[in-house]
């Protein structure tokens, strides 16, 4: 049997290297891999469908399915994990001391719906009393270049959302003074995101939580949950006309993660190039990034629950809307 063909996009990170570098593949199937920046692979998905496979944002997957659009179906690899509510910045005049601090704040967010807003947002209301609509939000992406604009996003009941003008974005807001903290900063250069300043030694902004890893293992002993953002999708068209390819692939990824730990192996911190957390945290005792559902179904749940609370989707969509059928036993 010949081939199949596709077209496939991946972010560039020490867990999809050794498929975007050919390395790891697939059996059956050639790929042809760009590689993206998040922001734009999955604007590009979202509205565009261009390539047959990618990772895609898991929030914007669950809104997707809940309001009917069910051209994906998703495996569970979860490329990145981390505690996003501590990526949270601060103007360090604006007397924000702890989380509690933010309610009544303007607070800037690259896109309301993307997962590590979601999850820093249900992190705000259940760890620190401090709920969406306590804040002011402002919005870098417009609707025409934000994965909210293809799939109908609006602000959801109660909260005040406002878009950023396009001739500012948040780090000249946040430098000004006309921004108070931001959920999430992203100054790489990509087809969407349009914040360039470099803030991490701008005496004017500073991190909400300082000890970043100290905050990570705390929430993490709490709650059991190590965040995921985001997942793999195939088209649906494709998965239904070649049902073999879902495992398949499922495979593929679960080699190149083996084979970067392989490589990792024996250094004095194996998975500190995998994410944030260093290797000798309680945290990343075992696999720093597990994949499948049966051991994720509490994340996946939750952040399912923070998407209905939060008014994103009508309901909590359940792993079985989401993931494709041969996957959900993994």
């Amino acid at each position: 049997m010949p081939n199949l063909e596709m077209a496939g996009a991946l972010s560039v990170s020490p867990v999809t290297e050794p498929i975007l570098s050919g390395r790891v593949g697939p059996q059956g199937l050639s790929v042809a891999w760009t590689g993206l920046h998040p922001s734009e692979m999955f604007w590009r998905q979202l509205r565009f469908a261009e390539f047959e496979v990618s990772e895609l944002s898991l929030s914007s997957l669950l809104i997707a399915v809940d309001r009917g659009d069910t051209r994906w179906l998703a495996l569970p690899v979860f490329t990145t994990r981390e505690f996003f509510h501590t990526r949270i910045l601060v103007r360090s005049d604006a007397g924000i001391d702890r989380p509690e601090d933010l309610a009544g704040k303007r607070v800037g967010v690259p896109e309301y719906q993307q997962t590590a807003a979601l999850w820093s947002r249900g992190v705000l209301q259940h760890e620190f009393g401090v709920a969406p609509a306590d804040m002011r939000w402002f919005m870098e992406r417009p609707p025409e270049r934000s994965h909210g604009g293809a799939t109908g996003f609006e602000p959801p009941e109660g909260v005040e959302l406002s878009y950023i003008p396009p001739e500012t974005d948040i780090g000249h807001m946040l430098v000004e003074g006309e921004l108070d903290a931001t959920l999430l900063y992203l100054a790489d250069r990509n087809l969407v995101d349009r914040s360039r300043l470099d803030l991490e030694s701008d005496p004017r902004v500073r991190p909400l939580f300082p000890d970043r890893l100290a905050e990570g293992v705390r929430y993490h002993h709490k709650t059991g949950v190590l965040p995921v953002n985001h997942c793999v999708a195939i088209r649906r068209d494709v998965a239904e006309a070649h049902p073999w390819v879902v495992l398949n692939l499922y495979s593929m990824f679960v080699a190149a993660k083996e084979e970067l730990y392989g490589r990792l192996r024996g250094a004095l911190r194996p998975f500190q190039t995998v994410g944030w957390l260093p290797g000798d945290s309680p945290v990343t005792s075992g696999d720093p990034l597990p994949y499948g559902i049966r051991g994720q179904r509490h994340v996946l749940e939750t952040l399912a629950s923070y998407s209905y609370e939060q008014g994103l989707t009508k309901k909590p969509v359940p792993p079985e809307e989401v993931f494709a059928p041969p996957t959900l036993d993994l």
